[in-house]
């Protein structure tokens, strides 16, 4: 299983990192992707490392931290996301949950990424929350028939989904596709599975029978689980097929 959407680098896991990652690796789990809150977020990265875990890295600011984005913003996002260690520009997106008093930031933010994710030609990672209309709006204006990517967490409807696909993304699929009453499941039971891929967002949105613990890669086999349940798969179907869309969306 590759979990393409963790930030298993941040402090939450200093103190037992290497027990995580060995039950990452019990679980079946052999690529974590780690986006991104800020620049700062790649120093942190560096540090990780597992003889049996393949760590990749991607460069961006989340929209909940770009209140000021620096003048030379986009100057530094790509140069940043040019290196070749560097396989995915964000999390980016639009999150009008807990504020928005910054939209025109988040909006201004998301634009520059896409631009960039153009140019290096490397997938986004899109964040969204409450922001829906917006967000699918600027990724189809942006769009040029070049860039890809991944509705990260996603839980929009039917319609929102196969509009994210028609231009070119794939759908994030983490722990709210099993909470009970979310009604995800029915909604990602109606959407194409090879354009799905398994993440986790460790250390947050546990799935069940996980919820209110910090999350981690090796639950994402829950996730999994819940794919192989609605699409009538074995697990290990869900496992080969989420892999090999992760792998060729990220060239790896």
């Amino acid at each position: 299983m590759i979990d393409t959407h963790s930030h298993i680098y941040l402090p939450k896991f200093d103190e037992d990192r290497d027990a995580v990652n060995q039950r990452a690796v019990e679980a079946g789990v052999k690529a974590i992707f780690m986006p991104a809150i800020d620049f700062d977020s790649l120093g942190q990265m560096d540090k990780l490392s597992h003889s049996e875990i393949d760590f990749y890295k991607m460069a961006g600011i989340h929209p909940c931290d770009v209140e000021s984005l620096p003048d030379d913003f986009e100057e530094q996002l790509f140069g940043l996301c040019s290196k070749e260690d560097i396989y995915g520009v964000g999390e980016t997106g639009l999150d009008y949950y807990w504020s928005t008093d910054h939209v025109e930031e988040q909006k201004l933010s998301l634009r520059l990424h896409c631009k960039v994710a153009k140019q290096v030609q490397k997938p986004i990672i899109i964040h969204n929350r409450e922001s829906t209309d917006d967000v699918l709006d600027i990724l189809e204006e942006e769009q040029d028939g070049s860039m890809t990517g991944i509705w990260h967490c996603f839980n929009g409807t039917v319609e929102e989904g196969k509009r994210a696909i028609g231009f070119g993304f794939h759908l994030g699929i983490g722990g709210v596709v099993t909470f009970k009453n979310g009604g995800v499941d029915t909604t990602v039971a109606q959407l194409p599975l090879e354009k799905m891929v398994l993440e986790t967002d460790a250390p947050y949105l546990s799935p069940t029978p996980k919820r209110g613990k910090r999350n981690e890669p090796a639950f994402m086999k829950y996730t999994a689980q819940k794919l192989a349940d609605i699409f009538d798969l074995s697990l290990e179907e869900i496992d080969a097929k989420t892999t090999e869309t992760a792998k060729r969306l990220f060239g790896i």
